[in-house]
């Protein structure tokens, strides 16, 4: 299919330092033989430039939820610690971002609430943290093992892990899905009822509270010993028809609360260090938003970057917008937030009506689910369905997404729960998806996904601190997907998606070639130092 390198009369030979591979024949993230580099150039390579250096990489991880929180403390602490010490630990996918909830989200055991509950409390008062560690009551819910686990405890028991290794990069994301109910104009923390879908807008009266709920969360959390690296003002602001905790927070509206009042009040609080991300929602929607807060002179000083989730579509991370943003601000970051793979590929979209029917589909603990074409989407049978919304691989949706993210200006990826049970939740409203980690706990089965180990594979040959350099072309048809990173040290990891059949192409970086053969739906990464 491609040239073989033309290789000089230089002996030289500079084999990768790691070569792992992660593919339908069942390998999970596994060593592999070196491939080998000489100098020499060939016809139709993927060309790597490492002088051509683009943005820096802030990490990979997943999201620490209630519902994450619940499913491990329906586990024995040994396990628990194994499935946190394999994700977040050096010996394992060492992921060095989360994200978490402030208040409730649609992963959320039971859902609607607050970390501030009482009416009127403008001077937040009863804001606490005692929320998240209320543990879960065996008399209520009887699978539970440890019912003093919880969300506060996760929290800790992952910041611990980091802190053991001195991990300096670790960085933790916070996002409300709505301020308290009592703060909007519905007094609801979702509606979708008597004609009305809706999250509900934040009373102008309550901005500065909302300011000041935010930056008690971080606050608190820095009592604890426990940094916050980012918030954003909302979770998903354009909404999510209803079906669960939100708050509608316009392009202006999100301007004005930024530059007005959470930005300064961070400022004024000893916080300016707390990164702050706008929008929080699907990278199709996001130009109004940037338009919006980047125009307004105050918001774009706060402003970090923006957030961003994949749920426009299942195969494409829609490049000309990424690159539109950034070319319009190169000073800004813009990293990914949230993703899943959500219902689980059911067709049609059962759910919501009838939960158990989810138990006859066939994504636990089934390898072959992940690696072909016969996932749906929460859009497949909507209005955004067709060309953007094909079934799909769960594995290579995160590896394309991720890979071509790369090339067009993501800094990072964070996955959504990192653990839910065999079903896809808990979620109070049974919108049910897949994690890297997904346990049966009533049959003793603990089942990592193939894409975690995709996520593995990427997390630890993409570290915070490198930078991605150009890859040219970044994908073969649509078959072959590469990225490329170098990190201080000058050393070079190139990632690469295999979605069809076995085949080799010649890599070309600076002046090293190497021939690189791929198996059949695989994920292989190789770092080399030239």
């Amino acid at each position: 299919m491609f040239a073989l390198c033309a290789l000089t009369a230089c002996t030289t030979k500079i084999p990768s330092s790691h070569v792992w591979l992660t593919s339908e024949a069942g390998d999970q993230c596994a060593e592999q033989s070196a491939v080998v580099f000489h100098k020499g150039t060939a016809a139709d390579a993927i060309v790597v430039n490492p002088d051509e250096q683009r943005q820096t990489i802030d990490g990979f991880g997943g999201s620490l939820t209630e519902s994450s929180a619940f499913v491990l403390a329906c586990l024995p602490k040994e396990q628990r610690q194994a499935i946190l010490e394999e994700l977040y630990g050096e010996n394992g996918a060492n992921f060095t971002v989360t994200r978490t909830q402030i208040g409730a989200s649609d992963f959320s055991v039971e859902g609607k609430y607050s970390l501030a509950e009482e009416e009127g409390d403008t001077a937040l008062n009863s804001f606490s943290l005692d929320r998240d560690k209320e543990g879960f009551a065996k008399d209520k819910y009887p699978q539970v093992l440890d019912e003093h686990y919880d969300l506060y405890h996760l929290m800790l028991d992952v910041w611990n892990i980091k802190q053991a290794q001195e991990d300096k990069t670790y960085r933790i994301m916070a996002n409300t899905w709505t301020a308290p109910a009592w703060m909007k104009e519905n007094k609801k923390y979702y509606e979708r009822e008597n004609g009305f879908h809706r999250g509900g807008a934040l009373l102008p009266e309550y901005y500065q509270t909302y300011a000041d709920y935010l930056a008690k969360y971080v606050e608190a959390w820095r009592a604890e010993g426990v940094d916050i690296w980012a918030v954003t003002p909302v979770n998903e602001p354009m909404g999510n028809d209803g079906g669960w905790e939100s708050m509608d927070f316009w392009p202006a509206v999100e301007a004005q609360f930024i530059g007005q009042y959470l930005g300064p009040t961070f400022e004024k609080r000893g916080l300016g260090d707390v990164a702050i991300y706008g929008f929080d929602q699907n990278i199709f929607e996001m130009e109004p938003y940037t338009q919006a807060i980047y125009g307004d002179e105050a918001a774009k000083r706060y402003t970090t970057g923006m957030a961003v989730h994949w749920y426009g579509s299942t195969i494409d991370c829609f490049p000309e917008t990424l690159d539109r943003v950034h070319a319009a601000n190169p000073d800004k970051t813009i990293f990914h937030s949230e993703g899943c793979i959500d219902n689980l590929g059911c067709d049609p979209w059962d759910g919501v009506t009838d939960p158990e029917g989810f138990k006859e589909c066939c994504w636990f603990n089934n390898d072959a689910f992940w690696w072909n074409e016969v996932a749906t989407d929460w859009a497949y049978s909507t209005r955004w369905a067709g060309e953007t919304h094909p079934k799909y691989a769960g594995v290579h949706r995160y590896a394309r997404y991720i890979i071509e993210g790369m090339n067009h200006w993501l800094t990072g990826f964070c996955d959504w729960n990192i653990v839910l049970d065999s079903i896809g939740g808990p979620n109070h409203v049974n919108n049910f998806a897949a994690a890297p980690v997904m346990v049966d706990y009533a049959n003793d089965i603990i089942y990592y996904t193939p894409y975690y180990y995709v996520l593995k594979q990427f997390s630890r040959s993409m570290r915070p601190g490198d930078q991605v350099i150009s890859c040219q072309p970044s994908a073969i048809s649509d078959q072959i997907f590469v990225c490329a990173t170098k990190n201080a040290e000058g050393q070079i990891a190139v990632n690469i998606l295999n979605t069809g059949e076995a085949t080799s192409f010649p890599l070309q970086i600076g002046e090293y070639c190497a021939n690189v053969d791929m198996p059949a739906n695989s994920v292989k990464t190789i770092i080399v130092k030239l």
